[in-house]
Order: structure tokens, then C-alpha cells, then sequence
């Protein structure tokens, strides 16, 4: 391009850069004479959502001139149109566009362009305003259930309102024109003469004559259409009615409206009841006072609405009686006889009278009202015998009150109540499979029939029992305590028999009586305790299982933890003894005790009705020896305790005799005897027991207690007697070394007596208080218990009698008192030689497993 074509780019660009501003707007302002256009909307400036808009630019000019092109602005800026893709400002005459929404609400305004590029002035802007669809709704007059024969009007209101608004009215979806019952003027749906068949759902519509748009449907209306309700008289009191009472008759109408008001007739005639002093009327109400029997006859009433034509469906006649005699009541109590304190009486006004009335109760005099109950009955707790009087009734109703006369005169009396006391049989102490007795006694006077509840634990019974059963068996039926504790509830009889007792059944017992309506105090819970072990008997002997003959000793059974009813039978070598009767009562003493009494012996507990028996007691081993014993066990090694698998060689020291021994529950030869001597080369547990020596004709001599023990310790002590004054030495062996542990702990009767010492203890100059169980126990374990017998030695008891002789010399003659230290001396000398090696028996608390 040449540099003459410069000025005229420049010009250009001032042109067109004259006719915007400096944000972009375009600069219309001219000078001269232009024309000003003017915009027209269709259909309104005031459109809806849906709508297409067309607005017009029309310029008014004289002539041929021709505008060729039109510029659109909204709000003050170009407006642009958006095609698919792309944007574009519309040059024609008319914009149309369809208001989605509201965001083309705004102001418009155009200009034209000439050809020859003259532009006319801005118009003057149109507001163009878009509202969302309106909503219509159906109001409904009236508002309530409507009765048939009356007019209805349906109005449809629809906001913002629109002079141009008309509407559609449709019953479901059928749409309704006027057709003499139907009547639609513009907004209103007008129902003459509704009937049940109008009943149904409305809805309406508005639309604008000349546009595509209309309103949304409203929401349903439910129209309801009834017939016209029933009324009916209700009367208070609502039976026969007593000259001088107060009588209401109301008016009832079965409709949900309020604005009812009510007519009031007599016998069926057409005269109105009015308010005149014996006639009270009060919208619903009819009031009748100081009834007489004038008033006697049939009254109806029906109502109507204000501003309504309609009346209810007359009332059907009810009939009014008034008599002129006053009722008497009979007072009645529930006690046959007298009441108990601690129980409820009941008072009965027994009447001819039906309901509505309120009863009034009176102690003592007519005019000392006490109670004023709904019903007929007055129940009150007795506590003392002072509640105990002469009582009346009688009956009001109605406001004011009317009365009945009273009741004839009725005396309650009152005594104490009398405390129901359980027993148990044999014992509240019982073990399973025995036969149990619980009893529920009543001391009373007089040969009263009482029946029986009983409670267990905390456990509730009902006031009458269901199926009451008054047998002692069915009473206590059921396999488990749900079952029981039911049957029990259930119970009315005296005694609860338990042929087989569980540990179900034990639990807290306590019973009352039952006289009529009157109950006795509550009895002391009894507490019934079953053990889940069958009952075992148990011997122990006094004053010790070893004597010698000629002395005394007693063998005591029992039954650990129960002490009630028991009856013993005794048993020696498993055979019944021939005078067990002697021990019935749980003691049997052999006084003087002989060799044949030697032997185990055993005992068994009964009790009850039919007889429980218990198990046999352990055995008890009593060991009665001669004033000499010939004959000794000899033990290798000699000790009372042995390691299972180690060996033990007994022999007795004279010809003639064998070893015998007591385990577990039988006696029997030793299983290795060889002439008088048994070899157990390998020990088991099973082989502690009693171990003796006897003769072919069955005397017993020298027992001695042997136990084998499977554990790591035992204790190592002699197994006969110890003598007074003798030195006792203990050791703990160990399995593995049969020697001496190093260090062990020694008790006595469960105390430590010495502690982490060596493998033994000595205590020297032993005595009768040295006896006892001892054990030892190390790191290794713990010994079994060895009972430690200490025996009076000889000299001691040949000095016992020295002294008795010496103070009988000394008493007759003091000339013989050199005599005595003489003998004195020479008894002393004497003593060591004469001591008897005396056999004794020592018992372990493993034995009592024998």
C-alpha cells in the first residue's frame, strides 16, 4: 500500500472509533435532527417462563427512506444472540426469543441504519418482566363436611392475579362445563343441591385468552357429601329416675360441626320445649329439676345450622321414669367371720340401682362419713383390732347429691392375725434322692378349714391360684426349678412332699394361711439346703484306734454337717454287727475292750420315711492288743512311708503267724507270703494300708500303717510308737537318692516347726504333747502326713505305782517308812528291765481313705 492511502486508513479508523466510548459502549449521540424508534412487545411486557417473546423496532419516518439495518441493546449494552456455536448480534426489525428464564428480564431499547449510513436515535427502553408459572389453589365454602341438599361453592385463586385469566374446572380428569348442577362463572365452580354422588377430587386451571400459557393444575380438593346425621337423646341418670332428683337430657349429633343449635319435644307433639323454671334448655342440654312424675313420657330432640337450611334427622324418643319410693341398700363384708389384721375387708352396697351412682361409707354413727367411693365396694386395711366397728352405706348421684336411705347397721370384727410357722423333715439340711417334709402350721382356735400358700425365695403367688392342686405330690412336681417353683405356686395344701429331693429344690421356704378372704402373717423363711453329694457317714474313734485289752474305747459315727435324725448301723470285717442297736444313736463303746474286738470297722447312716440310707463310712481300723505282746512285724527298711516301685519285705517274728493287711475296702494275705515273711518287690500306691500279723485261730498283733507314696518326698519315721522321753528323729528323703535332702522344712498339724534346715530335725526328750501329723516339704515337693504316737514308757507307770503304795505305808505306819524307800529303790532298779515293747497303731490322714 502506497503513502497516500495512509490518511484515508486513519480517517476510517477515526470514524468508527467515534461512534464507541471508552468501556466499549457505543456513542449514539448525534447532532441534527434524527428519529426516534419505538419498541413494541408481543404479546406483553409481562410474559412467563415458556413464552416467545417478539420485540419491534418501528421507526416512523416520511418518505422512501429505507432502514437496512437495526441495532438492539439490553440493559444499556449491545445485545448479543447466541447460535449453536457461536454468538451474533441481530440486525433485524424484530428479536424474538423464548423466556426461559428469568435472566431475560431486562430493558430494550433500538436504532435503525441507513443505507447511506445515517443512524436514527435510541428509543426510549421497554421493560420486559418474566415470571415463573403461576400456582392455582381451590378454596371451598363451606370449608367442612358438607350434608347433602346444600350448595357448594369451589373458587380458583390464582396469584399473581390476571384480568385475562379464564378457567377450567375438572372433577378427576373429566372437565366440568355448567350444566344446570354444575355452574362456572369465570373463577368459581358453584354444586346446587350437593348429593352423596358429588363426592370426589376437584382441581382447576387458569389460561390467558390469545396465549400458549397457562397455570399449574392445583392440588386436589376432597369434597365430601354427607347425609344429613342423626341425633340421639342420652339421659343422666340414664335409668329410672327418683322424684326430687335433678334429670339432664342431652342432644347428640353425629357430625364434627359446632355451630348446631337444638330443638326440644315431648310426646311427639309439635310443641317446643322452652326455658321456664322447671325446664332448663342450654344449647345441647335439656335440665329437669325436682323430677315428679309429671315429667314421666318420651322426649326428642333434632338441630340445625346457622345461615344453613339443613336440620339433623330427628332423634329417636327416649322414655323417662321417675318413681317416688327411695332405694335402701344391703351393706355386706367379704370375711365370713372376723377379720385378721394385716388383711383387706371389703364392704359390699349391694343396690338395685344401676350406674352413676357414688357410694358413701359411715363408722360408728350416720354422721361420720369415713370414704366416698366410685363404686359399690370399699376395700380397707386392718392394722389394729381398733379398725374393727359398727359400719353403714348408702348411695348419691346427680348435682345436687340425692340419697338413697341407708343401710342397716353392719359390725366388723377384728383380731389378730395369727403367724404360720414351716417345718422340715428330716432336716433343713439334706442331700439328694432323700425324702423331704416341709409343713405349714397354724396355731388357732376352733376347727377353722385354712388353705395354704407357699412361697419360695422371693417368688410371688398369685391371690387365687390357677388349677389350685391340694395333693403334697402334685404340689411338688416338675424336673427343674421352673417347672417346680410352678407347681409350688400352684400348691394349697399343707405339706410339700419331696420324694426325691434335687438341688433344684432348695431355696428360702415360707407359707400363710387362708381363711375365706383372710390371710395369716407370713412364716419365717425356712431355708431348705441340698447338697448335690449323696450323704456320707464318717467314724473316728475316742480316745484313740489302738488299746489294751480290758480298757474302754467308743467309735462315734456321723454325718458331716447334718446331725438330725439319724439312726447308725455298725459293721466290723464288712459283716453286721449282732449288737448294732447299741450304736444306733451314733455311739458304740466296747467297755472292757477285748482281743476279738480287733478289726475295721465301718458304719451307715438312715433316716426318713421311706428310709435313706447314706454310704458307708471309710474304715476305721481298732487294734486291741494283750497285756504282752509276743508277737512284732518287722518292717525292712523300717519306716511308715515308701516310694512307689521301691520293695518291702514284713515278716512276723514267731512261727506260726502271717502277715494280713486292710487296703482300700477289704482285708486280704499279703500277695508274696513266704512262711511268715511278705515280699512287694515293686510298691504301688495301691498297696498303703493297714499290715498286721495273725494267727491261724485269728488273733491280731502288731498293726502297723504303711503308706506308698507316688511323689518325689516322703518323710522318714518309725512306724511304731515312739517312747517318753526318747529322742525323735525325722528325715526327708528324696526319690531319686532315697538320702537326706539337703534342706527341707518340717511341720507339725500344718505349722512350720522348722525351716530350710537339713534333710532332718530331732526333738529330744519327746513327750505326749509331741503327737501329731507330721510332713516335710522341699523345692521337690511334699511328703505325706505321718501321725507320730508317743507311748508311756514302762518305768513311768511302775513309778506311778510306787507312789500310791509308798503313800499308803506312809498313811499306816510311819515305822515302815524304811521299809518303803527300800522298795522304792528297788521298783526303780527294777524298771528298765521290766518295759514291754507294747505294739501301737499310728494313723495318717491318708488312712482315712482306707
Amino acid at each position: 500500500m502506497g503513502s497516500s492511502a495512509l490518511p484515508l486508513l486513519l480517517l476510517l479508523i477515526s470514524i468508527l472509533h467515534s461512534g464507541l466510548t471508552q468501556d466499549g459502549h457505543y456513542n449514539y449521540e448525534y447532532t441534527g435532527e434524527r428519529p426516534k424508534p419505538v419498541v413494541k412487545v408481543s404479546p406483553d411486557q409481562r410474559v412467563f417462563t415458556g413464552e416467545t417473546v417478539t420485540l419491534t423496532c418501528d421507526i416512523q419516518t416520511g418518505g422512501n427512506i429505507q432502514w437496512i439495518k437495526y441495532s438492539w441493546i439490553k440493559d444499556g449494552n449491545p445485545y448479543y444472540q447466541y447460535y449453536p456455536y457461536n454468538l451474533y448480534t441481530p440486525s433485524a426489525a424484530e428479536l424474538s426469543f423464548r423466556a426461559d428464564s428469568v435472566s431475560v428480564n431486562g430493558q430494550y431499547s433500538c436504532r435503525g441504519e441507513r443505507s447511506d449510513s445515517q443512524r436514527s436515535d435510541i428509543s426510549a427502553a421497554v421493560t420486559l418482566t418474566v415470571s415463573a408459572l403461576p400456582r392455582s389453589t381451590v378454596t371451598v365454602t363451606p370449608d367442612s363436611a358438607v350434608f347433602t341438599g346444600e350448595t357448594v361453592n369451589l373458587k380458583c385463586v390464582t396469584e399473581p392475579d390476571h384480568s385475562d385469566w379464564t378457567y377450567e374446572w375438572y372433577k378427576y380428569r373429566v372437565k366440568l362445563q355448567s350444566d344446570g348442577h354444575y355452574t362456572v362463572n369465570r373463577d368459581t365452580l358453584t354444586i346446587s343441591g350437593a348429593a352423596e354422588s358429588d363426592q370426589g377430587q376437584y382441581w382447576c386451571k387458569g389460561l390467558i385468552n390469545g396465549r400458549s400459557v397457562n397455570t399449574y393444575s392445583s392440588p386436589v380438593v376432597s369434597l365430601s357429601v354427607k347425609a344429613l346425621p342423626r341425633s340421639t337423646v342420652t339421659v343422666t341418670p340414664d335409668s329410672a329416675v327418683f322424684t326430687g332428683e335433678t334429670v339432664k337430657l342431652k342432644c347428640v349429633i353425629e357430625s364434627d360441626h359446632s355451630d348446631w343449635t337444638y330443638v326440644w319435644y315431648k310426646n311427639r307433639n309439635s310443641v317446643k320445649l322452652q326455658s321456664d323454671g322447671r325446664y332448663t334448655v342450654n344449647r345441647d342440654t335439656l335440665t329437669i329439676r325436682g323430677a315428679a312424675a309429671s315429667d314421666q313420657g318420651q322426649y326428642w330432640c333434632k338441630g340445625q345450622r346457622s345461615e344453613r337450611p339443613n336440620s339433623s334427622q330427628s332423634s329417636s324418643a327416649v322414655s323417662l321414669s321417675v318413681k317416688d319410693l327411695k332405694p335402701k341398700p344391703d351393706l355386706r363384708s367379704d370375711s365370713a367371720g372376723a377379720a385378721l389384721t394385716g388383711n383387706t375387708v371389703t364392704l359390699t352396697c349391694n343396690t338395685d340401682l344401676s350406674t352413676g351412682w357414688d357410694f358413701y361409707w359411715y363408722k360408728n354413727t350416720q354422721e361420720s362419713e369415713i370414704k366416698m367411693t366410685r363404686t359399690n365396694s370399699y376395700s380397707m386395711k386392718i392394722d389394729s383390732v381398733s379398725d374393727g366397728g359398727q359400719y353403714w352405706c348408702r348411695a348419691g348421684r346427680g348435682e345436687p347429691v340425692y340419697y338413697t336411705q341407708y343401710s342397716d347397721e353392719l359390725t366388723l370384727s377384728v383380731t389378730e392375725s395369727p403367724k404360720a410357722v414351716v417345718t422340715v423333715r428330716p432336716d433343713e439340711r439334706v442331700f439328694r434322692g432323700e425324702t423331704v417334709t416341709l409343713r405349714c402350721d397354724i396355731k388357732w382356735r376352733g376347727n377353722t378349714e385354712w388353705t395354704y400358700r407357699w412361697q419360695i425365695d422371693t417368688q410371688q403367688t398369685a391371690d387365687k391360684p390357677i388349677n389350685p392342686c391340694t395333693r403334697p405330690d402334685c404340689c411338688t412336681s416338675g424336673t427343674n426349678q421352673q417347672h417346680y417353683r410352678t407347681a409350688v405356686s400352684r400348691c394349697s395344701a399343707q405339706e410339700l412332699k419331696i420324694s426325691r429331693v434335687e438341688v433344684f429344690h432348695r431355696g428360702k421356704y415360707s407359707c400363710t394361711g387362708q381363711m375365706n378372704t383372710q390371710i395369716s402373717q407370713r412364716s419365717d423363711a425356712v431355708a431348705l439346703t441340698v447338697s448335690s453329694d449323696e450323704a456320707q457317714a464318717a467314724v473316728r474313734v475316742s480316745p484313740q484306734p489302738w488299746l489294751t485289752e480290758g480298757h474302754s474305747v467308743t467309735l462315734i459315727c456321723e454325718v458331716p454337717g447334718s446331725s438330725t435324725g439319724w439312726t447308725f448301723s455298725w459293721f466290723r470285717d464288712a459283716d453286721h454287727l449282732s449288737d448294732s442297736s447299741r450304736g444306733a444313736g451314733g455311739s458304740y463303746t466296747l467297755s472292757p475292750a477285748a482281743l476279738q474286738h480287733t478289726g475295721v470297722y465301718t458304719c451307715r447312716a438312715e433316716r426318713g420315711e421311706p428310709a435313706y440310707s447314706s454310704q458307708n463310712s471309710s474304715a476305721q481300723p481298732l487294734w486291741v492288743t494283750g497285756v504282752s505282746a509276743s508277737v512284732r512285724l518287722v518292717l525292712r527298711p523300717s519306716r511308715s512311708q515308701h516310694f512307689s516301685s521301691d520293695s518291702l519285705s514284713l515278716s512276723c517274728d514267731s512261727a506260726g503267724w502271717t502277715v494280713r493287711r486292710y487296703t482300700h475296702t477289704n482285708t486280704q494275705d499279703c500277695s508274696a507270703q513266704t512262711g511268715s515273711t511278705c515280699g512287694i518287690q515293686s510298691l504301688s500306691t495301691s498297696d498303703t494300708g493297714v499290715y498286721w500279723c495273725e494267727s491261724e485261730s485269728g488273733e491280731k498283733r502288731h498293726p502297723l500303717n504303711i503308706t506308698v507314696h507316688d511323689g518325689a518326698v516322703i518323710l522318714e519315721s518309725s512306724a511304731d510308737p515312739v517312747i517318753e522321753g526318747e529322742t525323735l528323729t525325722l528325715h526327708c528323703l528324696h526319690r531319686s537318692t532315697n538320702s537326706s535332702i539337703l534342706t527341707a522344712d518340717f511341720y507339725k498339724d500344718g505349722s512350720l516347726i522348722q525351716n530350710q534346715t537339713t534333710g532332718e530335725i530331732s526333738i529330744p526328750t519327746v513327750s505326749k504333747s509331741d503327737e501329731g501329723f507330721y510332713y516335710c516339704k522341699t523345692d521337690r515337693g511334699e511328703s505325706p502326713h505321718s501321725w507320730i504316737s508317743v507311748r508311756v514308757s514302762g518305768s513311768t507307770s511302775a513309778q506311778i505305782s510306787v507312789y500310791k503304795i509308798i503313800s499308803f505305808l506312809l498313811a499306816v505306819c510311819v515305822y515302815l517308812q524304811a521299809t518303803a524307800v527300800l522298795v522304792y529303790k528297788y521298783i526303780r532298779a527294777r524298771a528298765p528291765s521290766s518295759t514291754k515293747d507294747q505294739s501301737q497303731f499310728a494313723v495318717t490322714e491318708e488312712a482315712t481313705s482306707i
